[in-house]
């Protein structure tokens, strides 16, 4: 073990430990719940660091060849050691204890590639020196910015290739009419290549929103230090920091118009989160949807079935349960929680700072890593294997009373309403009494009430046509 000092007193520190005091000291304040940063707000607060730590050295305020330390450590650091990064996700506020974490890893690591023993910090300090023109106030909110944007592509590509197989199972299931629903009663006619394209759109619209919601996260809080002012910041800082982090990221970032507020409010991340939680409640529907389409196989809908991947009861040979789309239920009813634990966070700021940064953080990122993990597994192991069931469509679509409807405009709203009823009591279908009362020939009922003219939409456009 190895001594430490800081303005609270002295600690041992394991000595081959990068981390140092402050780290030792979250780690015995908050044993909340073992979950640690995740890897890309670790490697996105190194990135920031080494920025920091380029714009003082530009700038003439860190040493030369302490700051080339200090690079050197950020460089090794990144998409590494991710061990070293111990306080809990669970922790103090405004992200004090994790910044610190931050900042004795990459002092220590900037130690040793100076031939200094760890613990050095005469030489190399984690405040003076890692820290140095920053607070965790304005360091904790830009590092989150750029992990949530980071994390965010592979869900926004991913959020593109759902939308493309549901377009293509729209395609598949074209020709195939079917009763709609409205209420969950039988309704006017639709394909089930109808409810597939509107799936596509739907994840079309929330691929909008995310994307347009990330841009609030382009405007970055560093340079603010402590309450907005800047204050113990060189001329410019603020101005190089984001350029150099727009040059390493490939993004446009921008300073904040408002340094105050944008340590005051986090109502970007809350854009973020509430794109998410839109984006959850939609797949909660179709999730809802998949599986009453492909209830039964014998006493459900049964219009589609579902890939089997795994025996579904310990108790009753044979059944297969849809549980991809309840998984998916699962993580989107998580990822509702999570917003309204954002939301709470986010009016909970006070005056120059809103110090619940930390949780507001760590439910984004949950929230998009959930969905990256499984919407690949969800698309391969449900969508792109789901089948129709042509008969039970058809059995479906020519048995409905609500094919009635297209009767209104010639006999009226109460006459069709008469034969639906009759329809549903006679258990006869609606074309062959229609036929049968005098009502329209057979040829005319053929034409009526073919799947070509009574699930024709007037207005469906695919997404390939647009």
């Amino acid at each position: 073990m190895r001594k430490e000092r800081d303005s609270l007193g002295e600690k041992e520190v394991p000595d081959d430990a990068l981390y140092g005091i402050q780290t030792v000291r979250a780690m015995e304040n908050f044993p909340v719940t073992g979950r640690t940063a995740f890897p890309e707000l670790i490697d996105s607060y190194v990135l920031l660091k080494k920025a920091c730590a380029e714009a003082n050295i530009e700038l003439k305020k860190l040493d030369q060849k302490k700051g080339d330390h200090i690079l050197k450590a950020c460089e090794r650091l990144h998409g590494s050691f991710y061990d070293e990064f111990k306080v809990d996700v669970f922790q103090a506020g405004a992200g004090t204890s994790f910044n610190m974490n931050v900042n004795e890893v990459i002092a220590n690591k900037a130690l040793e590639i100076a031939g200094k023993e760890k613990g050095d910090y005469q030489y190399i300090h984690p405040n003076d020196h890692v820290n140095m023109s920053q607070s965790s106030n304005d360091t904790f909110p830009t590092a989150s910015h750029l992990a949530m944007i980071d994390i965010s592509r592979d869900l926004l590509d991913e959020l593109n290739r759902l939308k493309t197989d549901f377009q293509k199972k729209g395609n598949e299931f074209s020709d195939i009419a079917k009763s709609g629903r409205t209420h969950l009663m039988d309704a006017t006619p639709v394909t089930l290549g109808d409810e597939f394209f509107a799936y596509a759109r739907t994840i079309e619209r929330s691929y909008g929103s995310l994307n347009t919601s990330l841009k609030g996260l382009y405007e970055l809080p560093i340079g603010g230090t402590a309450t907005g002012t800047g204050i113990n910041t060189p001329e410019g800082f603020r101005d190089k920091v984001v350029k150099i982090l727009s040059s390493e990221c490939g993004f446009e970032f921008r300073s904040a118009k408002n340094s105050f507020e944008t340590l005051q409010s986090r109502m970007p991340m809350c854009d973020l989160m509430g794109a998410l939680k839109n984006l959850a409640l939609e797949l909660i529907r179709i999730s809802n949807d998949l599986r009453l389409l492909s209830s039964g196989p014998k006493t459900g809908f049964s219009e589609m079935e579902l890939p089997a991947v795994q025996p579904g009861s310990s108790i009753m040979p044979g059944k297969v349960n849809p549980v991809m789309a309840e998984c998916l239920n699962m993580i989107s009813f998580q990822i509702v929680g999570n917003a309204t634990t954002v939301d709470m966070a986010v009016q909970a700021g006070q005056m120059e700072l809103n110090v619940m940064t930390p949780v507001i953080t760590y439910n984004i990122m949950e929230s998009i890593s959930m969905l990256n993990n499984f919407l690949p597994v969800f698309r391969e192991k449900c969508v792109q294997g789901i089948s129709a069931n042509r008969s039970k469509c058809r059995a479906h679509f020519e048995s409905s009373a609500s094919l009635a409807t297209l009767l209104s405009p010639k006999i009226g709203y109460m006459k069709a309403a008469e034969l639906a009823k009759e329809s549903n009591e006679k258990d006869i279908p609606v074309p062959k009494l229609a036929v049968e009362k005098g009502i329209l020939t057979e040829k005319e009922a053929e034409e009526l009430f073919s799947t070509e003219n009574a699930a024709k939409s007037k207005y469906h456009k695919s997404l390939d046509e647009e």
